[in-house]
């Protein structure tokens, strides 16, 4: 298939981001000239995040609390035929466009990942995104952290992120493994490493690696999720 056939869309989760949203889409503009969609799913902030957006994307959504509720909500609005599943903190590589279409049309294949780059102060983190973009080669298995992407029939066949409040990334990696191996792109997406500075890198990569230890071996996802720090959005009380 020619890749001019294809269109894409970027579905963005936010969650209290007006420290750097308004930058974020900003950046994304040269994309949205060449027909990119771009899609911004709020989880309820209670900070600027959403007027900051607005006007800076094609779609602003709101959707319960939760990476994966906010971004199959950003999946089902979606009108492109690839899409994009990019976090807040995220930047994409010049020529991103072009990469995930090439991608996607030379291989055959219905989904794939960028490398990654992980900006902080750790002088571990080099070293760790290294060791994140060879894991993934290895295992096929992608992280949010990589900008995945996946053509939109392929997403809806998987059944889209699982209502989890942790391992969604994971989890939809694996499900798309049964229809494709991934595309690994080298061209690499710059992140934040802010739960490593805020938590210090050595401590954060056992964690991650119990965590995702427990949840092959069947642990529940809200538990793995409090254990990281994930608080779920406060009950709303009803009248009586």
């Amino acid at each position: 298939m020619d890749t001019r056939e294809l269109s894409l869309s970027i579905v963005i989760p936010v969650l209290n981001e007006a420290a750097g949203v308004e930058e974020r889409l900003r950046a994304l503009a040269p994309l949205r000239r060449l027909g990119v969609e771009v899609v911004v799913v709020d989880g309820g902030s209670v900070d600027s995040t959403v007027p900051l957006a607005q006007g800076k994307c094609h779609c602003l959504l709101v959707a319960p609390r939760g990476r994966a509720d906010q971004m199959n909500a950003g999946a089902a609005a979606a009108r492109g035929d690839v899409l994009l599943f990019l976090h807040a903190d995220t930047r994409l590589p010049d020529g991103a466009l072009d990469d995930i279409l090439q991608g996607l049309c030379a291989s055959e294949r219905v989904w794939g990942r960028f490398d990654v780059v992980i900006e902080g102060r750790s002088r571990l983190l080099p070293l760790i995104a290294a060791m994140m973009n060879l894991r993934s080669r290895l295992t096929g298995v992608a992280t949010g952290d990589q900008a995945m992407f996946v053509r939109k029939t392929a997403f809806d066949q998987a059944g889209g992120f699982p209502a989890i409040a942790l391992m969604e990334d994971i989890a939809l990696s694996r499900a798309l493994k049964r229809l494709s191996k991934p595309v690994c792109l080298r061209a690499k997406v710059r992140t934040a490493g802010r739960r490593w500075d805020e938590r210090g890198a050595l401590r954060t990569i056992f964690l991650m690696w119990r965590l995702r230890l427990a949840y092959f071996l069947g642990a529940d996802p809200a538990r793995l999720a409090a254990r990281y720090g994930y608080r779920p959005a406060p009950q709303k009380s009803q009248a009586s």
